[in-house]
């Protein structure tokens, strides 16, 4: 699996929150139309105010290529491009392991991947 994790920095929250609004048909439309694709979200951080997190989630490295090939990446990308956008930082992880961080009680483990 991979994860895209990145933060982009608009120079208003006002700014920030409506494009986090305008972005919600991409948004959903990413996650029902792009194969592979198991979590895409923009959203309003709630401790910087002008700031947007983003979160995705990819079955495999096809899935992520063919994405930045897809109708909904370039109209997200172009509502991006209107935006006063200040900063951005972007990471691409690659998972080789995942599992519960609860444990079957609903208690946090106390070790992983053993």
């Amino acid at each position: 699996m991979f994860i895209i994790s990145a933060i982009i920095d608009f120079e208003t929250e006002k700014e920030r929150d409506e494009v986090v609004k305008i972005s919600i048909p991409i948004q959903k439309a990413t996650r029902e139309q792009e194969l592979g694709c198991i979590s895409y979200c923009f959203a309003a951080d709630p401790v910087v105010p002008n700031r947007m997190q983003v979160y995705e989630l990819w079955e495999d490295e096809p899935s992520v290529v063919e994405h930045f090939k897809h109708e909904n990446y370039r109209k997200m990308l172009s509502l991006f491009m209107q935006s006063n956008i200040i900063t951005s930082e972007n990471q691409i992880y690659r998972i080789d392991r995942h599992e519960p961080v609860y444990d079957i009680d609903g208690n946090p483990k106390d070790s992983f991947f053993r």
